[in-house]
């Protein structure tokens, strides 16, 4: 069966929704407060539901109406962002695009990648985020970033995930503890039980040694956790504790004494992936960024431990 229901009224919901009140919803849009109730009651017509419980006061979305919310802000977010990328196109170039990443893709790729893709493009502004790990897939399946850069924590049907780059992971600590100076290869065998500071589940690095290094007693027994690089490398710059990190995390250390192990037997790795969604193309402008990011990657060296997956599309 055939529902006609425009774009106009979902407009007019998401106002009154947000509003909370006729009145102010119909200033909002330019419109009669009596158009505004005419286009709602089409709408409820075509639904054969009511979105709205009215009081003298205040306005309130009906349960129906709740559970119908999020799906109009996503139909009228998507097509909004495929307007503005349209007039962008057609005004020569101008735009925005936001984009959701690890904070170690922030600062190790896309900071250096920047200043190119805004020479280039002058027009075009960029956000970047860093989300939670858990959150980033969210954001990219609601359309609230165009595209993320980050490893996989639940996987998403509805997301395709074109890898980007690869790291391993390895033992963080001070230059002067037993760890570092092994003069062999080291391995999870090696890993003291005592001094350990992990990753909080939530957080990408957490949620995969979680997944894949649960066996080793280091993760099993009781250990300090943080959220963020920032807090651990300042633990362990103290000497008394190590971590497990991947390569390109132990990058935006800022602390000289400390250094990176790769670790072996097993030697585990994170991909670092572009997360699009593939019923929705990537805007003309997030195209060429994420092409140009290609390049500067093809072109830079790749720090040790990191391994380069994309390659240049050719001319």
């Amino acid at each position: 069966m055939r529902h006609n229901v425009t774009l106009k009224q979902f407009r007019c919901f998401l106002a009154v929704a947000e509003t909370g009140s006729f009145t102010a919803a119909a200033l909002r849009l330019h419109i009669t407060q009596s158009a505004l109730t005419a286009t709602i009651q089409q709408l409820e017509e075509v639904l054969g539901l009511r979105l709205f419980d009215r009081t003298t006061r205040r306005v309130t979305l009906t349960g129906h109406a709740e559970r119908f919310r999020p799906e109009a802000e996503r139909l009228v977010n998507g097509i909004d962002g495929a307007v503005s990328d349209l007039v962008a196109l057609a005004q020569g170039e101008r735009g925005h695009i936001r984009i959701g990443a690890a904070s170690s893709v922030i600062s190790q790729f896309l900071v250096p990648a920047l200043p190119r893709f805004r020479d280039a493009y002058p027009g075009i502004t960029v956000s970047l985020r860093n989300p939670a790990a858990q959150q980033t897939e969210r954001l990219v399946l609601e359309g609230e970033v165009d595209f993320a850069i980050d490893s996989k924590f639940r996987g998403a049907e509805e997301l395709d995930y074109t890898p980007l780059v690869s790291d391993c992971y390895g033992a963080v600590c001070h230059r002067d503890s037993p760890l570092a100076t092994l003069d062999r290869p080291i391995d999870w065998t090696d890993l003291p039980t005592g001094g350990y500071v992990g990753f909080s589940a939530d957080t990408g690095i957490g949620h995969f040694l979680r997944t894949h290094a649960a066996h080793w007693s280091m993760l099993q027994g009781e250990h300090d956790e943080v959220e963020s690089t920032t807090y651990l490398f300042a633990m362990l710059a103290r000497g008394n504790y190590y971590s497990v990190l991947p390569a390109l995390a132990y990058q935006r250390n800022e602390f000289p004494e400390l250094v990176f192990r790769e670790l072996h037997g097993p030697r585990l790795s994170r991909e670092l992936c572009v997360m699009t969604r593939p019923l929705r193309s990537l805007a003309p402008s997030a195209q060429r960024l994420l092409a140009l990011l290609t390049d500067t990657l093809t072109e830079m060296p790749m720090p040790p431990g990191v391994t380069l997956l994309a390659r240049r599309q050719p001319a």
